[in-house]
């Protein structure tokens, strides 16, 4: 899937340089094979009509700029987490030579910390300009009614227990060689990990996501009943039902948005991306949502939550989780249940859990909400000062 905060930084970016923004290209070579287009997505015409006033974007190079260059348009990768500096340094002359420019692979290619301006621009685009188009808003709303007619309140998980995220996190389940072989053909598929990755390592290290079952377990130890009512967002389970049932005897009231969706699903099933935005609608209008790996989709959620108004996001402390659950049902449930309850401790979604300055910008928007932090000042007239050489 496509996530937000790519795009979001596109658009920082072109406001940094000054420079017209064309409506950004998705990835169509990812471990997903999702041939969908921006305007699949997104709704297109709003995007452009909500930023007017902040960057000129335009839907393709335009048929003069095109006949101008010699070839197609120059591509280049920045370095990853790069200053409005670099981006004014390096990056801006081969635009201004090259008139078109191309910049790839656009993950985490602007810093985190930036002045307040450009956080608010952040936001714009984030909270405000990238609306679902409204097929996709249409079926994730109908989805949402038909939980809340079954009970007034629920909980979303991002299970994020696929075979790729398995494979892509170096990860090992217990599954013996049979697992070892899968998920190493896909990390040698895509040459995502050195292949001496030591993936016992991964999970004490905690940078593995909990097992369904084991995320059930923790929401049990934590106080939520049988009777709670799970959505679970997620695409291929790795072991499929087997691994799914724990979870299901510990919450009956499992739902998935094929089980809620039925036939209405279909138009959207060979695309994954467009399967991930139905997730991500039913996930945000949870009274609960629970992340089960602090990746882009969890962070941008948990961001837009607060964003919106103050909504509980749980994530799992995986690290101590991992290594109390390898001898969880050697103590009574009692001892265990306090357990996970102290290990949880300022990770349950209470409104001063966020810690200002260490989490990512899309999981805690701070300059853009009631809450202000300190902004740093120097940075701040360093940047308007090169940008004002510009603009």
């Amino acid at each position: 899937m496509i996530f937000s905060f790519q795009i979001t930084d596109a658009v920082v970016v072109a406001w940094i340089l000054n420079a017209t923004l064309v409506v950004p290209e998705l990835d169509h070579h990812s471990f997903w094979k999702d041939d969908s287009e921006f305007s699949d997505i997104f709704d297109t015409d709003w995007f452009i009509s909500y930023l007017s006033k902040d960057v000129t974007v335009v839907k393709r190079i335009p048929y003069e700029v095109m006949i101008s260059m010699d070839k197609l348009p120059w591509t280049m990768r920045t370095p990853r987490k790069s200053m409005p500096e670099f981006y004014i340094d390096e990056v801006l002359p081969i635009l201004m030579r090259r008139r078109a420019l191309q910049l790839t692979k656009f993950d985490y290619r602007l810093a985190n910390d930036l002045d307040e301006e450009l956080q608010k621009l952040r936001c714009r685009v984030n909270f405000h300009a990238l609306r679902f188009k409204k097929p996709i808003q249409t079926l994730g709303k109908k989805l949402v009614r038909r939980l809340r007619v079954m009970s007034s309140r629920y909980v979303a998980i991002h299970l994020r227990f696929e075979p790729d995220m398995l494979a892509f996190s170096g990860c090992y389940y217990g599954g013996g060689e049979k697992e070892r072989k899968e998920l190493a053909e896909i990390r040698k598929r895509w040459d995502t990990l050195p292949q001496d990755l030591s993936a016992e390592d991964e999970r004490t290290r905690g940078k593995c996501p909990l097992t369904p079952h084991e995320i059930g377990l923790m929401l049990r130890a934590v106080g939520f009943g049988n009777e709670t009512y799970l959505y679970v967002a997620s695409g291929e389970i790795y072991g499929g039902e087997e691994t799914l049932r724990p979870l299901r005897e510990l919450f009956p009231n499992f739902y998935t948005k094929e089980m809620l969706a039925g036939d209405d699903l279909k138009p959207f099933l060979p695309f994954s991306s467009r399967l991930a935005a139905i997730d991500f609608i039913v996930c945000d209008e949870s009274d609960v949502f629970v992340t089960n790996n602090n990746g882009n989709m969890a962070k941008v959620l948990a961001g837009r939550r607060r964003y919106m108004g103050h909504k509980r996001t749980i994530r799992p402390n995986t690290r101590k989780l991992n290594v109390l659950f390898q001898t969880w049902n050697q103590t009574g449930w009692d001892t265990f249940s306090r357990k996970v309850k102290k290990i949880q401790r300022g990770l349950m979604g209470e409104p001063d859990d966020p810690r200002h300055g260490r989490d990512d910008f899309h999981e805690m928007p701070s300059s853009c909400i009631c809450q202000r932090v300190p902004v740093n000042r120097s940075a701040t007239m360093q940047t308007r000062n090169l940008l004002s050489q510009v603009r």
